[in-house]
């Protein structure tokens, strides 16, 4: 019986695994939900930030979320963090990095990619995380972050 426990206890310790990393969005997809964020801030202005954070919308999928921060720091929207939305974290760097400032730097070129440390969700674990962001015509930017494998 201990046995049995034993192996039905690692089975769903590997399929809770597998579940969590099929969860996860690949840095492919942050870049799609990025531009597709980009074209609705473009058509809506900040109108977009409700369709960002609605459930079972297009900019909710998997661990993907839309995040949008002016050029001086302030967090104008955060689909997972809304507590943030009005903070000003231009010199946020708990993980050994002021990341919001290079990701305004990646921005004031139009778009890009930046790379920082983060902890995964659910975790204290720091793993490497790549987020996409671009700036758009109303003068903000807005990203869209994955871990990497």
């Amino acid at each position: 019986m201990k046995k049995i426990n034993t192996l039905l206890g690692t089975g769903l310790i590997a399929l809770s695994m597998t579940v969590m990393a099929a969860e996860m969005g690949t840095p492919d997809e942050a870049k799609a939900m990025s531009e597709s964020a980009a074209v609705l801030v473009n058509t809506t202005g900040e109108a977009a930030f409700t369709e960002f954070s609605k459930e079972g919308g297009d900019f909710l999928a998997k661990d993907l979320y839309v995040f949008c921060m002016d050029m001086e720091g302030k967090m104008l929207s955060h689909a997972a963090k809304p507590q943030l939305v009005g903070q000003n974290l231009i010199d946020y760097d708990k993980y050994g990095e002021k990341l919001f400032v290079n990701m305004i730097e990646v921005a004031k070129g139009g778009s890009g990619w930046v790379d920082y440390n983060w902890p995964k969700p659910g975790s204290e674990e720091i793993t490497q995380k790549t987020s996409y962001v671009i700036q758009n015509d109303k003068g903000f930017f807005c990203g869209v972050g994955a871990y990497k494998s």
